[in-house]
Parts: structure tokens; sequence; C-alpha cells
């Protein structure tokens, strides 16, 4: 399979096939809104500003298995994005990323672009005593770890980068710039 066999709910009830995507570049997150990473949603619409133009779709699954920091329904997900981040790139239907329900999509996403580390970010020691107190083998597990990991996808539909939510976002835009 590849990225394009898949679709993802989005939050008026239809199917984004990916394959309508094709010769995109993606930057696909799972996000929440009363999360301490929630400002990356800044960054992200000045990425989608900057560059959908030139063939940047992201793709924004909220979600709230991480510290049930995506409380709202998906009308209420979308109002908050956009009053507080002016947000235009769609929101897609509220799903899990992990366990037995997770979007398929992200099964792949997974399968593609295994956990790497938090790197050297602020968060990194409370984020990894968390992990570390639900399971002791989550640095090998390639499961989200937490809410804005994105993924980066090019043109051709290789899933070319995993980014945790401490990674700084100019390297994140520093790769989809490289794949414009």
């Amino acid at each position: 399979m590849t990225i394009y066999d898949y679709q993802v709910p989005t939050a008026y009830g239809k199917q984004l096939s990916l394959a309508d995507l094709k010769g995109k570049v993606l930057l696909i997150v799972n996000t929440a809104t009363g999360c301490g990473f929630t400002p990356h949603y800044e960054a992200l619409e000045k990425m989608y500003e900057t560059y959908h133009e030139k063939g940047l779709e992201i793709i924004d699954v909220p979600c709230n298995q991480f510290g049930h920091q995506a409380p709202g329904n998906d009308e209420e997900i979308h109002q908050f994005c956009t009053l507080h981040y002016h947000t235009k790139f769609p929101q897609m239907k509220k799903a899990d990323v992990n366990g037995e329900s997770a979007l398929p999509l992200f099964t792949y996403l997974k399968t593609q672009q295994g956990f790497k580390g938090f790197g050297e970010h602020k968060h990194k020691v409370i984020l990894e005593k968390m992990m570390a107190e639900k399971d002791p083998n989550w640095k090998n597990s390639p499961d989200i770890k937490w809410n804005f990991t994105k993924f980066v996808v090019d043109r051709r539909g290789k899933v070319i980068a995993r980014f945790e939510p401490t990674a700084d976002m100019n390297e994140v835009e520093e790769c989809v710039a490289a794949l414009i």
C-alpha cells in the first residue's frame, strides 16, 4: 500500500482521499486545542499561507488521546483554530492515532517513520517520564507519543520525515520548503 490508498474522514462527514492529493507535499499532524504545543498552529498556518499555492497540503487530525487535550467536538475545534490561529487549512474529524481504533493512515505513517526521540527540548524530561510510566518499552514503539507529531510526505507519496512535537518548527518548515 501507499499513502494514496488511504482516506481520512473530514469534520463534515465526507472522506478525503489522499489519492486526490497526488503531486502535493503533505504535512500530516495530530493536533489538540488545549496542549502546550497548541501554538504550533501559528507556524502551521504560516507554512500553509506561504506554501499552499506552491503545492503544500496540511492534514490536521485532532486527537484526544493525549491528556484529553482536544475535548471539543469537530465544530468547536474548528472555531477555536480559526478564532485563535486564523487557520485556513481544514481540520479533519477528530480521531485516534494509536491503538485498535487508530486511523489506518496513522498506522501506515508509523510503519514508514518510527519514533526517534524527543531531541533536546525543554519538555523532553517531562515527556520521557510520562511515557515511561505508561509503557516501559515506549522508546522502541513507533506509536505517536503526544499531540503535534508531524509527518512530511513528498510529492511522490514517500513519507520522508517524522517530527515529534518537541522539534523546532523552523526545522519542519525547512523540510517542507526543500520539497516545494
